[in-house]
């Protein structure tokens, strides 16, 4: 089955214009106060909202800005997921800025590790000089949603320092287009099939014209080469069923250098079988005919570019973060990978 292009053109913003792309918003009126509109508590260092809304879909109308300062805000939305990067404005200049939210429960990843989190919609403006004149919040019913499906390095983290690629991946997209990541912490391809919490949980509420974007491999270590091609098959298969467009996204890769300053294989996603498995998604999405986004690649050429010392600042480390970790993200490594994921998602060729 073709890859429906236009699906991803409404996805997905044109490179150029990624995070900072102006959209026409509704008027909105001015707020009380320039910088915590009725609802919201401003601070030193950010606005924070809260709606009381049940799960769904939202589009957020948000005028930033102030009447009197210059002032410089991003916004982030319920599991601390990124939705708006930063938006500088002179003194006196209000700009609208329209982003959408997903808001459920469990609020972080769907097994609720973390909790249920917050009931309702909680949105964070914040930024060097954050400044929210004005706020409005509408269902955004019958849009074409991003799904995500994947593992820790994917998924909306609430607490700690660890960041999914999922969490930053919103300020890529085109404004009115809800992300719905249902990515989860320690799942393979065995195991999110298995729990109803994931898979058939996400195939439920697929409808046509959606993209549902499938990374699992880091925590398939003893998962057959065969297991793990029927298991994609499955959810590709199951996608489709529901009217929905699969793209396959290999692995990032793991901090795991060699003695000669290369990648080591298991920094490759190479399992304890030997299996390749980035290579085995290849084949997958080859013989099924979906798009493949190859984020294996595209991380093992900015990892190993960087180099061995200096490509640390996109995973965990003691000093910045407490702990050190070879396989998740710190802020600016998951917001570098969704940059990589949305440039294979713009590069899928039309078929």
């Amino acid at each position: 089955m073709p890859v429906p292009r236009r699906a991803l053109r409404r996805v997905l913003l044109p490179a150029a214009a990624a995070a900072l792309t102006a959209f026409p918003a509704p008027a909105l009126a001015a707020a009380p106060s320039p910088s915590a509109p009725a609802g919201c508590t401003a601070t030193a260092t950010a606005v924070t909202c809260h709606l009381d809304v049940p799960p769904g879909n939202y589009e957020v109308h948000a005028l930033l800005g102030s009447r009197r300062d210059a002032a410089a805000t991003s916004a982030l939305a319920e599991a601390r997921r990124r939705v708006l990067g930063v938006v500088r404005t002179a003194p006196g200049r209000l700009v609208p800025r329209t982003f959408a939210v997903n808001v459920r429960t469990p609020e972080s990843m769907p097994t609720g590790e973390e909790g249920p989190g917050t009931p309702g919609l909680d949105l964070t403006f914040d930024g060097p000089a954050p400044a929210l004149a004005g706020l409005r919040v509408t269902p955004a019913a019958h849009r074409p949603v991003l799904y995500l499906i994947g593992d820790s390095t994917v998924c909306d983290w609430l607490n700690g320092p660890k960041r999914g690629w999922g969490q930053e991946l919103q300020p890529f997209l085109r404004p009115g287009v809800p992300l719905a990541n249902y990515g989860d912490s320690g799942e393979s391809s065995v195991s999110y099939l298995a729990n109803p919490a994931l898979f058939r949980t996400v195939q439920a509420l697929i409808r046509p014209g959606d993209t549902v974007a499938i990374q699992l491999a880091h925590n398939d270590k003893t998962t057959p080469a065969a297991t793990y091609t029927r298991d994609l098959t499955t959810m590709i298969d199951g996608v489709r069923r529901r009217g929905g467009t699969p793209v396959l996204v290999t692995p990032p890769v793991r901090h795991l250098f060699g003695a000669d300053g290369r990648l080591t294989p298991t920094g490759l996603i190479v399992n304890n079988l030997g299996v390749d498995l980035p290579a085995a998604m290849r084949q997958v999405a080859a013989d099924r005919h979906v798009g493949l986004v190859d984020l294996t690649a595209m991380s093992a050429h900015l990892v190993e570019s960087l180099g061995e010392q200096a490509s640390w600042r996109l995973y965990l480390t003691q000093d910045a973060d407490g702990v050190t970790d070879s396989s998740h993200f710190s802020t600016y490594g998951a917001t570098r990978m969704a940059g990589l994921v949305a440039r294979g998602l713009r590069r899928l060729p039309p078929r």
